[in-house]
């Protein structure tokens, strides 16, 4: 649903028009879920009104919905020019690191593999 036509193997993009065939109200959802994921790279906050309408009668209605109960975060999110995914980056290799260790060894040893990576 997400990842562009140009990036698809021959055989997924048989597949998916397969599905797509048997299930047209997927191509809307796909449509939709670009549309959203353009808006939040463009900055676009005019475009969250007419989206949000025209996601509520659709698959993605749930996640429309998410959205509308929190609307002040998501217009932040776009809006701003922080983001937070180098810090979720980090914490994502801390947890792989200790997941990799997990009962082999103790702090100082987590501390030596992390301090030792960067």
């Amino acid at each position: 649903m997400t990842i562009g036509r140009d990036n698809l193997s021959s055989s997924d993009t048989v597949t998916v028009a397969a599905i797509e065939a048997g299930v047209p109200l997927l191509v809307g959802a796909r449509e939709i879920i670009a549309s959203f994921q353009a808006m939040v790279r463009k900055k676009s906050l005019a475009d969250l009104a007419p989206w949000l309408e025209r996601a509520r009668s659709s698959l993605v209605a749930s996640f429309a919905n998410g959205i509308l109960k929190d609307i002040a975060a998501v217009s932040a999110a776009i809006t701003s020019p922080w983001s937070n995914g180098q810090t979720e980056g980090q914490i994502t290799k801390l947890k792989l690191v200790k997941r990799q260790m997990y009962g082999r060894g103790k702090l100082d040893l987590l501390q030596a593999r992390l301090v030792g990576a960067s």
